[in-house]
């Protein structure tokens, strides 16, 4: 919080005079996301492993992979981060894109997959 504030306070106090920090925020694109979206399942690690080798097998440029939390993929216009619950179980999707098309299509994709491996 404070640190990002203190970047926000910077980069206003470098723009011309009469920059509003609306502005400035308006040049950073947003993306649209499908909030948290909870899955039960039994096996909850290894359906993100299955969806792990699948996006692997899919072999599509530019997509990277992340497992700090979870499994992360993530493409130039959408990403989701798939993750255990660690109290139930439960998988945990959050998806984004840069349009709600890419968006839908990221989520229901990544669904389809859980549906299909749990």
């Amino acid at each position: 919080g404070m640190l990002a504030a203190m970047y926000a306070l910077a980069a206003l106090g470098e723009s011309p005079a009469g920059t509003t920090l609306s502005s400035l925020c308006d040049e950073f694109s947003r993306y649209v996301s499908s909030g948290e979206i909870n899955t039960t399942v039994t096996d909850p690690k290894a359906v993100i492993a299955k969806v792990k080798q699948a996006t692997e097998e899919m072999n599509m440029p530019g997509v990277t992979l992340d497992e700090l939390d979870g499994l992360t993929v993530a493409g130039d216009s959408w990403w989701f981060n798939l993750r255990p619950s660690n109290t139930e179980p439960l998988l945990r999707l959050n998806a984004e894109g840069s349009t709600a098309i890419d968006m839908q299509r990221t989520r229901d994709n990544v669904l389809r997959m859980i549906s299909e491996y749990a």
